[in-house]
């Protein structure tokens, strides 16, 4: 994932869409010559990939089974954060969304946004509301952004226990718990008071309005007025539902950090050389370094980084970046191929029984 994609709830004014085609084919590009920079030019620098490819190679088919069961359960978790912020969504339905717009996302530039629009569709194609369908994707991308920004602060806790605190470490939770106590502030305010959310929706729109004066554009328009309706509807969806929505959350992220420490593990990466809360570490740098979407699916940045940090963290070059390579190929190329078998499943599903 993977994460449900999420957008702002203001919408901008029309003039927003209308981009330089030059300008947003430099964008893409860019983008994916970063991705791609960084595992044909980094990547190999950090471990053999001939040694790399050996290290895979003896994986068991016990191994494989207990990865790709492992695998399975963290891909059904996505769904349970997209059932518990959109009510009446059904199980096979919310499959189907997450695993055809997490494909997009992890193989367009711009994904995420790209992404969004195919979310809509989807849901809009089962009988979603398009209010709904906002609020879900604005809900559940605030709180994996949440756990994203707290993850660096749980890891930091548990290491100091271990005594096995790095610089490293110790910036990234102080980064991860500004932005966690800063979004919390603005999620609670736009969530509990009417006037604190129409303040939020004023203050954000001079500060957008006034960087997009720099580049000669128009000021946003009608933020005020949405940020109090996404409060007003926010607030009675968070009443019944926010327990769930938070459960579901930690539940798929956690899922996701096993799948990786499993990956490790049968790799051949042991205890003595990177320890679970030292790969928690890694794990949470990496997520909070993707949550700025640099590369389509953090393509590039999740394997280079996640694996530089547990190879500082004491593990075998090779096995470190055979594990990282398994994990990426369970949770993003997998991904991918069941989108597009979801996405023939969702074009039969609306020619056989066409939305009301």
């Amino acid at each position: 994932m993977e994460d449900f994609p999420s957008a702002p709830e203001p919408a901008l004014d029309p003039s927003e869409v209308r981009r330089s085609p030059v300008g947003r084919f430099l964008r893409a590009a860019t983008s994916v010559a970063i991705g791609v920079g960084l595992l044909v030019g980094v990547l190999p620098r950090l471990a053999d990939l001939g040694e790399v490819w050996d290290s895979v190679g003896t994986l068991t088919t016990s191994q494989i089974v207990l990865l790709l069961t492992l695998s399975a359960w963290n891909i059904l978790t996505y769904q349970f954060v997209m059932v518990a912020a959109l009510p009446g969504l059904r199980l096979s339905h919310a499959f189907l969304t997450g695993q055809i717009s997490t494909a997009v996302t992890n193989t367009v530039p711009a994904g995420s946004l790209v992404g969004i629009g195919v979310t809509y569709a989807i849901l809009s194609s089962f009988g979603h509301q398009g209010s709904a369908i906002a609020l879900a994707a604005v809900l559940t991308g605030w709180w994996n952004t949440l756990v994203k920004f707290g993850l660096p602060v749980v890891a930091l806790l548990v290491l100091s226990l271990q005594g096995d605190v790095n610089e490293g470490m110790l910036s990234a939770a102080a980064a991860g718990l500004a932005l966690l106590v800063g979004a919390v502030i603005v999620l609670v305010a736009v969530t509990t008071s009417e006037r604190l959310a129409r303040s939020a929706g004023r203050l954000l729109a001079r500060i957008v309005s006034g960087i997009r004066r720099v580049f000669g554009r128009g000021p946003v328009v009608g933020w005020v007025d949405r940020f109090a309706r996404f409060q007003e509807r926010s607030a009675a969806l968070l009443k019944r539902r926010w327990h769930w929505l938070s459960l579901a959350t930690l539940i798929s992220h956690l899922s996701l950090f096993a799948l990786l420490l499993l990956s490790l593990r049968a790799m051949g990466v042991t205890v003595d050389q990177v320890t679970g809360a030292e790969a928690l570490g890694a794990f949470a740098i990496v997520r909070l370094a993707t949550a700025l979407p640099i590369t389509p699916g953090g393509i590039g940045v999740v394997e280079v980084g996640m694996a530089a940090a547990l190879v500082v963290a004491g593990g075998e070059e090779a096995a470190v970046v055979a594990a990282v390579l398994v994990y990426r190929a369970l949770t993003y190329l997998l991904q991918v191929a069941l989108g597009v078998v979801s996405y023939g499943l969702w074009r039969r599903a609306t020619r056989v029984a066409p939305p009301p």
